[in-house]
């Protein structure tokens, strides 16, 4: 029998959706689970790579025992700093020192959660990473402690090779250091331009002022300066350095660090930016550069990186009135004379951009010169000009303005001289008002120096340093003129003249056969002979013919010998009797030092210019041991002798070619005036019995100084114009009466040489014997040039 088995109803199909899902949960779970194992093997890797990186990071002795470069720094002796040699120009300023407002200035812009994290901001990191998807301006993130790893120990390549190592050097770091130590470090540290390290630093080159002492405003635009030196550099690019400023502002604000009245008056505040020729508070380029010379002599290229303070014996209220005297008496000769024409010219543009442009180009080739500033005309008419400044500030000159350049202004001027749009002039501003000026091509020179033991007071070695650095007071070789004739008179003292003695001022002339070369027939100055006349009015008078019979009396070689007593070098002063008119060589510094011996009574003291060097941490190095009036082995001269030419260089004062320095008030001043042949120098040498001073005048390639120009009228004003300053604290010294002379009638003897004695009268009669004539004519011959 069969039986039907019945046939099962098919299986209900799932969804298909339904199915689905659990293999898309399944793979997303592998693809998560392979995802998590490759971001931990990659972690892992990292820590691992990170482990291994760490004990082989740097070690910390460069922050821990923090030594940077330290430039060499040069000060006057009452601590006036005036110059600052070496690659990094920095002042290294504890955190405690540090004013508040410099501190929180720089944490606003670099690292305002610098006193949380840990070395590394992450919240900052995440912030920047999210500013910088949406498309802003790009951000970065690094800590102020990255920063110092960075520029401490790595370079500045963006990879990440570097960054990681920057981070471990951080963490290190904050391990290591507090976070005042850090932040001090990195406010030393850092390159602020102008060849500034550190804040302390920059706030004396940008603003001339301690970093103590600086404001809000001056504050914040320091601290834009790290992120781009150059790019916000306040000298440079003021428009961008101040919109960063203001940005700074508005960030301290934010933060708290600064109230509202604070944040308005900084704001509106008008910043004084440095961007004079001179970096610090006192003109003395000339003497940094000799100190800088005579210590790296001793300490070669550790000068620039030691850290070395040297301190020299100019002080700052000398030196700035030997500047101010020296500038205003070469001014003076410019104004007497005609004026040259501008310097250069530019065509300009008629845009107003493109001009400015154009006159900022040119007038950077034509730096200031203190209050001396170049411009470019924009227009010019006889009755005024209209110029811009560097500094984009437009100007009139008109009136008594334009006098000086009035024959630039007429249509007959030639092209080179005439003032037309595009001219690049110079200007100067008195009160208000500006007046044209032009740059001098004359030089000149001042010294002063103390007689006692030559520690010089004041230097000035030429009209502007960065324009000419060549250094007139220690390298300029020059005929002395008149002012040499003092030493002969001295030498002619220990040969049996005295002042009393009567010479014959008389023409005098030496033909081919006497002088065994060309005929010599000197004259005196005005070309005025008085005929005979005692030794002393032949020296008020600064007769030539006076000076060269005493010379040829004395003889020639032994004016020579005696002479380097004083300090002149003999193969620098042949012996011939053209020096009795100063035309030999010597430098202002060595004059200086001649005419101490005058000044002290008879003794040799050596001009010096350091009085000390110490290290960073002021431990003296070297000492200056000057040799000093009083000590018997420095004497060179009889105290008899030096009493005898101070009373005559004081009638050449009260009687003589240097009358104007009566406007002293002072019976103590006694000096000599220079005017060499041709008028190519001009000098002045003098002093008070404690001060002696020497300026000089003439130009770098020796050519007449014009008609008229004499050593009283150009040197005289200046060396009166650093000692109206210098002279108001010493009292007037009267000058005590040495043992061995006597006083007969109104003029002072050797008591060996009485009146009757010696020699008392020098070619007075016309009348000489045949022999004695061709005697003297073979000893002229011996000894003229």
């Amino acid at each position: 029998m069969t039986t039907d088995t019945p046939t099962p109803s098919p299986a209900p199909q799932p969804a298909p959706a339904a199915s689905a899902a659990p293999a898309r949960r399944k793979l997303a779970l592998t693809i998560a689970a392979s995802l998590g194992g490759l971001l931990l093997a990659a972690v892992l890797t990292v820590v691992f790579a990170l482990a291994l990186a760490y004990p082989n990071l740097p070690a910390l002795d460069t922050l821990t025992d923090y030594r940077p470069k330290m430039p060499l720094r040069v000060f006057t002796a009452d601590n006036v700093l005036i110059g600052e040699f070496g690659e990094e120009r920095r002042n290294v300023v504890r955190f405690k020192d540090i004013p508040d407002v410099m501190k929180k200035a720089v944490l606003a812009i670099e690292d305002d959660r610098f006193y949380e994290h840990g070395g590394v901001d992450y919240m900052g990191i995440l912030r920047a990473a999210v500013h910088n998807a949406a498309g802003g301006a790009r951000q970065g993130a690094s800590t102020i402690t990255q920063q110092v790893a960075r520029n401490f120990f790595l370079s500045s390549e963006q990879t990440f090779k570097r960054k990681a190592y920057e981070v471990l050097l951080a963490w290190k770091i904050e391990q290591n250091l507090s976070k005042d130590q850090i932040l001090e470090v990195y406010m030393n540290q850092i390159y602020l331009g102008q060849r500034a390290f550190g804040f302390s630093s920059a706030a004396q080159i940008y603003f001339g002022k301690d970093l103590k002492d600086i404001t809000i405003a001056e504050a914040a635009m320091l601290a834009g300066l790290p992120k781009a030196p150059s790019a916000y550099n306040p000298v440079v690019n003021p428009k961008r350095a101040r919109t960063r400023q203001q940005y700074i502002l508005q960030r301290m604000h934010d933060l708290g660090y600064i109230t509202d009245a604070q944040f308005e008056a900084a704001k509106k505040e008008q910043l004084k930016i440095k961007t004079d020729s001179s970096e610090f508070g006192v003109h003395a380029e000339y003497v940094a550069e000799m100190a800088r010379q005579l210590v790296y002599e001793q300490f070669k290229d550790d000068t620039y990186t030691r850290g070395l303070n040297v301190f020299t014996t100019i002080t700052k209220a000398d030196q700035d009135a030997a500047y101010l005297a020296l500038r205003r008496g070469v001014m003076d000769y410019e104004k007497r004379h005609s004026y040259r024409g501008p310097e250069s010219f530019i065509e300009l543009p008629e845009k107003k951009e493109e001009a400015e442009e154009a006159i900022e180009s040119e007038l950077a080739e034509h730096p200031d010169s203190d209050d001396i500033v170049a411009a470019v005309v924009l227009s010019a008419t006889p009755q005024k000009i209209v110029a811009v400044l560097a500094s984009g500030e437009e100007i009139t000159i008109s009136g008594a303005g334009l006098e000086f350049c009035r024959s630039g202004l007429s249509e007959k001027a030639g092209e080179k001289r005439r003032i037309r749009r595009g001219a690049v002039i110079r200007v100067t501003q008195e009160g208000k008002d500006w007046l044209v000026t032009q740059m001098p091509e004359i030089e000149s020179a001042f010294v002063a120096a103390s007689t006692e033991d030559g520690a010089i007071k004041a230097l000035v070695g030429g009209f502007d340093f960065n324009r000419n650095k060549f250094n007139h007071v220690t390298q300029a070789w020059r005929q002395p003129g008149s002012s040499f004739k003092p030493f002969i008179y001295s030498a002619a003292l220990e040969r049996g003249l005295s002042p009393a003695t009567v010479i014959n001022d008389a023409p005098i002339s030496f033909d081919a056969g006497q002088t065994g070369g060309q005929a010599w027939e000197p004259k005196n100055y005005d070309g005025k002979y008085e005929g005979p006349m005692s030794m002393r009015k032949g020296l008020t008078k600064s007769k030539n013919m006076i000076s060269i019979r005493i010379l040829q009396k004395i003889g020639a070689k032994y004016g020579q010998e005696y002479a380097t007593r004083f300090g002149f070098e003999a193969e620098k002063n042949p012996p011939y009797l053209t020096l009795a008119l100063g035309a030999g060589g010597t430098t202002p510094l060595q004059l200086a030092g001649a005419y101490a011996v005058f000044a002290n009574g008879g003794y040799k003291i050596n001009p010096y210019l350091i009085s000390k060097v110490t290290d960073a941490s002021g431990k003296v190095l070297s000492q200056a041991n000057p040799d000093k009036a009083g000590d018997e082995s420095r004497r060179v001269i009889d105290e008899r002798n030096a009493y005898l030419m101070d009373s005559m260089m004081k009638d050449v004062v009260r009687f003589g070619t240097a009358t104007r320095a009566l406007s002293l008030n002072r019976p103590d001043i006694a000096g000599k005036t220079g005017t060499t042949n041709d008028s190519m120098d001009a000098w002045f040498a003098g002093y008070q019995p404690k001060l002696v001073g020497v300026a000089w005048i003439g130009y770098d390639q020796p050519r007449n100084l014009g008609n008229k120009e004499t050593g009283g009228g150009l040197a005289l004003p200046i060396w009166i114009g650093y000692m109206q300053k210098a002279l108001k604290q010493l009292p007037i010294e009267e000058r005590a009466l040495p043992e061995g002379l006597i006083l007969v009638g109104d003029e002072y003897y050797y008591a060996e040489n009485p009146p009757g004695t010696g020699v008392t009268h020098l070619d007075t009669s016309n009348a000489q014997q045949p022999a004695a004539d061709q005697k003297a004519k073979d000893a002229v011959k011996n000894e003229l040039f």
